[in-house]
């Protein structure tokens, strides 16, 4: 028989990684690089698209050599991507007019508050299950439009393109071939209709965006196409794509309504599958597609928090108070859980379920006895802090308790984190035997769609856990960690 191989290109928002997947979901060679991160402006966010697409190529021929094999033998290619992230390019030199503008970038603030006043924000969260937020790309697409010079012109003309970073690689990967996305990321855009699963004209009206932008939106199983035999040497077909926490729900295996996981990258977020029917929030959590394939819309909801792991490089690179995030876990071990410090890492506002742009970071319960282990732990505990109120606001929304916990990312591999999160949730909390599930996902939708795997069973019969960690902390302790975390939240609130 014939070895499967296939690749899955993970970009994020801090690093591109590519991996290569064998048949049984293990890894067999990878490669990973971080992208660099610029910041023009207080509160803008962005990336440089050529870099993005450079280290794709290094990753993934990298990827290939580390499993020893070449491009010819491969299966197929899976892509997953940070979400929201907004890419618009010259359709005939392939070349971006502004860099990407990143998920995390609040500078279409005033934007989406002008459209709050106009009341348009019940029509846009019961179209697309979103709140009127920068967050999302409608608005990223509006201000590149309106402040690159020609930029709206050519777009009406039909000469630009836009894509999330999946569009984006696809088109390069190719040759311009191919400008497609995937349910997923366009339901991430606010001009995408849920319902309908198709562009929505009233949207595009409201954020002014021409519809000659966009591109085909497909299952997350589908045919993207192939790649231009000059980039690898191959043609391989795309054949699976999915934002990254999407992707990171199927390489979790939770296919079943009520399974809940939770992704630790950047940015932390927590996905409850909620099967055929959306579940409208009553508490300020999203709406969105947790999958499509066969034409069949899986739904979730979904809770996100802008910085997670952004929290540790921050701690690394801007404190500079460790020199790498592996160090955490023994630096949080040197103190207790109730040291007094709270960190509330609001450096681009607050997402879930505060939903406030213009809070900003703090750190409260600082004394002269105060040390650097002290402010690693609050960092660390500030992630799960912020889990906790994603999941008070879950339960609320569905009514049922959270006995469960799935996680992965890249803190999921600190164990001393992973313990705090089970004793703040009260949750058995399940780490996976690989924590790369987001490019364990894309992997695995494109073995769907090019029939390594036969049914979404076959694929949950793969998921094997590595340590399950149970809740030890007393009651008391916990409600009093708790309740300085929502005090030290209510003051860093810009209302």
């Amino acid at each position: 028989m014939t070895q499967t191989y296939l690749l899955s290109i993970d970009q994020g928002t801090t690093s591109t990684r590519a991996i290569v997947f064998g048949r049984e979901a293990r890894a067999l060679g990878q490669s990973q690089r971080e992208i660099t991160q610029s910041y023009p402006k207080s509160g803008w966010v962005e990336h440089d698209p050529d870099e993005i697409w450079a280290l794709t190529l290094e990753v993934c021929k990298l990827a290939l050599k580390d499993a020893g094999i070449e491009a010819n033998q491969l299966t197929g290619i899976g892509i997953t991507n940070q979400r929201e992230t907004t890419i618009l390019w010259d359709r005939e030199t392939d070349k971006p007019v502004y860099p990407a503008i990143v998920w995390q970038d609040r500078r279409t603030s005033a934007t989406c508050v002008t459209l709050k006043e106009a009341g348009l924000e019940d029509q846009v969260q019961a179209k697309t299950g979103l709140r009127l937020d920068p967050y999302f790309s409608a608005t990223k697409i509006g201000w590149v439009l309106d402040n690159v010079e020609g930029a709206r012109a050519k777009a009406e003309a039909g000469e630009l393109a836009f894509g999330t970073v999946d569009t984006f690689l696809l088109w390069r990967l190719t040759g311009g071939k191919s400008h497609k996305t995937d349910a997923t990321n366009a339901a991430r855009t606010c001009l995408f209709n849920i319902h309908t699963q198709s562009w929505d004209a009233e949207l595009l009206e409201v954020f002014g965006v021409p519809e000659a932008l966009l591109p085909e939106v497909c299952d997350c199983a589908a045919d993207f196409g192939l790649t231009d035999a000059g980039v690898f040497g191959a043609s391989v077909p795309v054949a699976g794509m999915a934002g990254d926490q999407q992707a990171a729900l199927i390489g979790q295996a939770c296919f079943t309504p009520g399974m809940i996981k939770s992704t630790y990258g950047t940015g932390c977020f927590m996905i409850l599958n909620t099967g055929d029917e959306p579940v409208t929030s009553q508490n300020r959590l999203l709406t969105t597609v947790a999958y499509r394939l066969k034409g069949k819309t899986t739904y979730a909801l979904e809770g996100s928090i802008f910085i997670a792991g952004a929290t540790v490089q921050w701690l690394r690179d801007g404190l500079k108070l460790i020199e790498s995030a592996c160090e955490t876990e023994a630096i949080a071990q040197q103190v207790g859980m109730d040291h007094g410090v709270y960190l509330v890492p609001a450096f681009t506002g607050l997402g879930a379920p505060h939903w406030d742009p213009d809070a900003r970071g703090a750190m409260f319960g600082i004394t002269r006895s105060t040390s650097i282990a002290d402010i690693v732990s609050a960092g660390l505990q500030s992630v799960a802090y912020q889990s906790r109120d994603l999941s008070e606001a879950m339960q609320a929304d569905c009514d049922a308790p959270l006995s469960k916990l799935r996680i992965d990312g890249g803190m999921a591999a600190n164990d001393w984190f992973v313990q705090f999160l089970s004793d703040l949730l009260h949750v058995s909390v399940d780490r996976p035997a690989g924590v790369e599930t987001t490019a364990l996902g894309a992997a695995l939708l494109a073995g769907l769609q090019l029939g390594v795997y036969e049914s979404l069973d076959a694929i949950a019969g793969l998921w094997r856990s590595e340590q399950s960690f149970e809740p030890l902390m007393d009651e008391e302790l916990r409600g009093s960690l708790y309740e300085g975390w929502q005090d030290a939240v209510g003051r860093v609130r810009s209302s």
